[in-house]
């Protein structure tokens, strides 16, 4: 008997799989066919079954390929935004840890008011004739037999261990007051900061927010000059096919198409740029993800009538003035500097020759004043550097106003300047759009030439693109302009 092995290989999920058919020799024609065919068919089934499981497969994996894309495309509203600015951003928590400084600055001129407090507990052992018998005398065990003059001059070694508790009292410290005043100054000043911080972030989390709609606009915009330029190349094909145009036509605008292509992926990489940067306003990792705007820009501006003035309740400007003030706290303080210092002080003392124990107690309770007349030029040099920065401070402060004011008159000088340019850039852009539909039914005409439509197009999308960034120009114009203001 001789037996032939048939070897197919289906590469679907396994890397072999083996069919055989096996033929005797002696049988007849007809049996070998039933075999044969019934075998064929078997293969059949098996390789249309594996086949239904690949393309299953490949559905799977395309629903799974979607579904992740449509995870890394986060939609987001301005106001999430700016609620999560506030408790994430980093420039945010660097001004709260300074205000947090300068409060624990404040908090340690408590130190005016409250004792300062102190325990020890000490331990000696001495032959030393002046401590042995001081020891024995706080001791409470001094005898007559202590007076022998033999043992006053070599006395045996006498152990002492006192426990002390002082406690000393500010009771009037001039100059410690007006330091106690310059630290709330300073303290309220980073906090008038802080939140003058907070202010400016909002701000900048709008005209972040606004370029990434900027830059979802500017992509339909290209999108579109994409499809319009494609349409403009199947038409010119058809031309140049029937011998209507040269083959320079053609190129042309197969250049067209190129660069709106080009640009088009310029666009969508401004669009990962600026949800990148929201995403570092924001301190959140968006590795592989992309911010989508929830409100799409506006093509219109709102005019409103906006304040021409700078207030002095502005957190900046009012932080501004509060370090000044403590500048000035601290001249007053090294001036007064000079006046003497009246402090209490106490203690009270247990003694015992053995650890821890208290066979002998007493007390002290005094006052001092004390009065630093001269100490080298120090205090005078002190007094003359805290002069100098509290008046620089005051010039600072001034300098500042001036400049803020300054600012304030350019920026409404670039609101108008913005208005303008976006009343005459939205003109322009409805003149394009006209131009190009012109052109574009007379070049179907035979009555234009290729780049005379090119260049419609071009300035279409270019006016389009020039519309939206003046529209946002404005806006992020107006809402400075209030931030100015606040």
């Amino acid at each position: 008997m001789i037996v032939l092995v048939l070897l197919v290989s289906q590469s679907v999920f396994y890397r072999r799989s083996f069919f055989f058919v096996t033929f005797v020799t002696g049988l007849c024609n007809s049996c070998y066919r039933l075999r044969f065919f019934t075998n064929v068919h078997l293969y059949r089934k098996i390789r249309i079954k594996l086949t239904m499981k690949k393309i299953n497969l490949i559905i799977v994996l395309g629903l799974v390929s979607i579904s992740a894309f449509a995870q890394d495309t986060l939609t987001i509203s301005k106001n999430d935004l700016l609620q999560k600015v506030t408790e994430n951003n980093l420039q945010i928590k660097v001004a709260e840890k300074s205000f947090q400084s300068a409060k624990a600055d404040y908090r340690q001129s408590n130190a005016l008011f409250l004792p300062n407090i102190n325990v020890s507990h000490t331990g000696i052992a001495t032959t030393n004739p002046l401590m042995a018998f001081g020891s024995k005398l706080n001791q409470e065990i001094l005898t007559a037999s202590d007076f022998n003059p033999a043992l006053l001059n070599d006395p045996d070694k006498t152990q002492n261990f006192a426990t002390k508790i002082e406690v000393q009292q500010p009771l009037i410290n001039l100059d410690g007051l007006y330091g106690r005043q310059a630290a709330k100054a300073k303290m309220d000043a980073f906090q008038l900061q802080t939140e003058r911080t907070k202010e400016y972030l909002e701000l900048e989390v709008s005209k972040a927010y606004m370029q990434l709609q900027l830059a979802y606009k500017a992509v339909k915009v290209l999108e579109k000059a994409n499809t319009t330029a494609q349409g403009n190349l199947k038409l010119v094909e058809n031309y140049f096919k029937n011998g209507m145009l040269q083959k320079t036509d053609l190129l042309n605008v197969q250049v067209r198409v190129n660069e709106i292509t080009n640009q088009l992926q310029y666009a969508k990489s401004n669009v990962q740029n600026a949800s990148d940067y929201l995403a570092f306003l924001l301190n959140e990792d968006m590795a592989g993800k992309t911010y989508k705007p929830a409100e799409a820009l506006d093509n219109s501006i709102a005019i409103e009538s906006m304040n021409t003035t700078i207030s002095d309740s502005r957190k900046d400007i009012q932080a501004m003035q509060k370090s000044a003030d403590a500048y000035q706290k601290m001249f007053q303080s090294s001036k007064f500097g000079f006046l003497p210092r009246l402090n209490a002080f106490g203690s009270y003392e247990l003694y015992d020759q053995h650890v821890f124990q208290t066979s002998a107690k007493g007390y002290l309770v005094g006052a001092q004043l004390s009065w630093n007349i001269f100490d080298g030029y120090k205090n005078i040099g002190k007094t003359q550097k805290a002069k100098a920065d509290f008046e620089k401070a005051t010039v600072e402060t001034e300098q500042y106003k001036k400049q803020s004011q300054l600012e304030l008159s350019k920026t409404n000088r670039q609101l108008l300047d913005a208005e303008n340019k976006v009343n005459l850039s939205q003109l322009a852009f409805e003149q394009s759009q006209e131009a190009f539909r012109i052109r574009q039914n007379r070049f179907t005409q035979g009555l234009e030439k290729t780049t005379d439509l090119l260049l419609s197009e071009t300035q279409m999308a270019q006016k389009e693109l020039e519309h939206l960034q003046a529209v946002f120009e404005y806006n992020f114009t107006k809402q400075y302009l209030q931030f100015l203001t606040k």
